[in-house]
Order: structure tokens, then C-alpha cells, then sequence
């Protein structure tokens, strides 16, 4: 099969797609004809050689992917050679063909493309399990999203705002403001012209919001406890910002606030099952009947893994790369 190499750790030039040996099904994977992939900020980091792949993983890049079924693993069922479905991988989404435990794979929703369901295993399973299931946002609470306009970004605004919450989001250019309002966010930020905090305790006559989702990490660490609500929640997904930070221990105990680390691909088949089937039981009906819908920047080819690196490393997409593989 045709796969996306890492010939060395570097920049998005070291990528190069070259001819790799077929990966065969395990008892209780599935082997997946691959349509499309999507692209992640930590293939940006695996690829520079700060993120390796877990143990047993493919060594290719892709988080990942939509396809069809080509053959299914000792003890498997539930699923078909021919089904159309998308997988959550813990690696190998860029190539033609890959390999995921069953438990893994989601059906395609109804109005949503072959393709264009590459972009929702990370997006929804990161945003369910971690702001609904680990960060319990419930309805009538607050959410502040950092990032507003990425994959994660545009699908937690969306969710959480059909679940009934008021959001807030950051982002850094007028067009990405007003993106982040078009899909329900109540309070768009201008990071760059506001300072967000600030902004925060104003619209909130000083309470503050229930849950923060952030991949910036250290930078905005402090002024994330300063924008917490008593009994806030700040989701850690991204270290943009950098990895190291001071935290003021007496702000997180006087507002009984918690940190949470977000991060799926680690995690093991059975916990990645159970947050597959939680999401697809959650947020399946929100897609299907239009409310949610995954939000695409552009599709690319496989080919073309080098410009999505290039594009993803700019920051000026909104929503979902894809590359194509069919």
C-alpha cells in the first residue's frame, strides 16, 4: 500500500509517501480501505520527533480516518466487509489502508459523506469525553474555548451549544470571530485586541465561566484561574503556549477548581471503546439531524501531506484539514 513516511524527524518537507507492507487484522481489528484522513496537531509534533507513536502502534502518521471495511479480524462482529464507517487509530490514518480494533470504529452518520467523515473521531470523541464526560459541563453553564476556529474548536462550540450552554471563544482574526458566532458561540474573542479574562468577568458580571478548554497550556495558565467560576474546570489539550507553568495553588482552592489533561491516543482499546460508543450515542443524533455538523477547511490528497503540515503550522484554516486517499 501507498503510505505518508516520516524519513526523518524535521519539517514538513521530510514527509514523502512511498510503498509500505500491507497491515493485517489481529483478532478483534478491523482492517479499514481508507477515503480520507485527518489532520492533527500532534501529527505536527510526531513528525518533528516530540510525540512518538504508543507501544504497537503504526509508525505512520493519521489519528483518524473514514472508510470501508475490507476485512474484519478473528472474533469481530457487528461489522461487515463493505461498511462505510470512521475509526478512532492510535496511528497509520495516512495511507491507503489501516488497522483499528473494532471498538474503534463508528458508522458514518446519515448526511455526512464518506470523506467528510474523516473529520469527526478526534473532534467529537476529544470534545465529548473530555468537556461533557471528565469536565461535566452541564446545560445552563458556562464554556470558554481557546482556539474557537480548529476542529475540536468549531465542534465544542457547536455541542456545547445545542446542549444548552453559553459559550465564549478566542480566536485571532476578525474573520475567525465571526466564524465562531456563525456556529453558536455567544461570546467571540479577539485575542489579540481584548485581553480574554478581562473580557470574560465583564460578560459574566464577574462570576466567570464553568469550564475552560485550552491548547495553550502554560501562557494562559494564570489568566485561566483569574476567568474560573467557583467550582471551574480547565481542560488541558494543547500545550501551544508551552508545557511549563506556574499555578497560584491558593486561587485554584479558593475557587475549588480542578485541572484535567485531555489526550485520547494513549489510552487503552477498552477505555477508547467505551468513549466511542458514548459519543456516537450522544452526538451521532446532533449530526444526523444537522445540528452539529463537522466544519472543513479544505480536502486535500495524500499526496499533498506537505501543504497540510505547512497550512496546519500557519493557523489560518478553519475547522478540518483532510487528505483524500481514494
Amino acid at each position: 500500500m501507498r503510505a505518508v513516511v516520516i524519513t526523518e524527524p524535521g519539517e514538513p518537507e521530510v514527509l514523502e509517501v512511498q510503498k509500505v507492507p500491507d497491515p493485517q487484522p489481529k483478532a478483534g481489528e478491523v482492517l479499514i480501505k481508507v477515503a480520507a484522513t485527518g489532520i492533527n496537531r500532534a501529527d505536527l509534533l510526531q513528525r518533528q520527533g516530540n510525540y512518538p507513536p504508543p507501544h504497537g502502534a503504526p509508525p505512520y502518521l493519521g489519528m483518524e480516518c473514514s472508510g470501508t471495511v475490507a476485512e474484519l479480524g478473528q472474533g469481530v462482529t457487528g461489522w461487515k466487509v463493505g461498511d462505510e464507517v470512521c475509526a478512532l487509530l492510535a496511528g497509520g490514518g495516512y495511507a491507503e489502508l489501516v488497522v483499528a480494533p473494532a471498538g474503534q470504529l463508528m458508522p458514518v452518520p446519515k448526511g455526512v459523506s464518506l470523506v467528510e467523515a474523516a473529520a469527526l473521531p478526534e473532534t467529537t470523541c476529544t470534545v465529548w469525553s473530555m468537556v461533557f464526560g471528565a469536565a461535566r459541563l452541564q446545560p445552563g453553564e458556562s464554556l470558554l474555548v481557546h482556539g474557537g476556529t480548529s476542529g475540536i474548536g468549531t465542534m465544542a462550540i457547536q455541542i456545547a451549544h445545542q446542549k444548552g450552554s453559553r459559550v465564549f471563544v478566542t480566536a485571532g482574526t476578525p474573520r475567525k470571530v465571526e466564524f465562531c458566532r456563525t456556529v453558536g458561540a455567544d461570546v467571540a474573542i479577539n485575542y489579540r485586541d481584548e485581553v480574554f479574562d478581562d473580557r470574560v468577568l465583564n460578560e459574566t458580571g464577574g462570576h466567570g465561566v464553568d469550564v475552560i478548554l485550552d491548547n495553550m497550556g502554560a501562557l494562559y495558565l494564570p489568566r485561566n484561574l483569574r476567568a474560573f467560576a467557583v467550582g471551574g474546570r480547565l481542560v488541558v489539550l494543547g500545550l501551544q503556549g508551552g508545557r511549563k507553568g506556574e499555578i497560584d495553588l491558593g486561587t485554584l482552592l479558593a475557587k475549588r477548581a480542578t485541572v484535567l489533561a485531555a489526550g485520547l491516543r494513549g489510552r487503552p482499546p477498552e477505555e477508547k471503546a467505551k468513549i466511542v460508543a458514548d459519543t456516537v450515542a450522544n452526538v451521532w443524533p446532533l449530526i444526523e439531524s444537522g445540528a452539529v455538523r463537522p466544519i472543513i477547511d479544505r480536502i486535500l490528497t495524500l499526496d499533498d501531506a506537505t501543504e497540510a503540515h505547512r497550512l496546519m503550522e500557519s493557523s489560518e484554516h478553519i475547522g478540518k484539514v483532510l487528505l483524500r486517499v481514494i
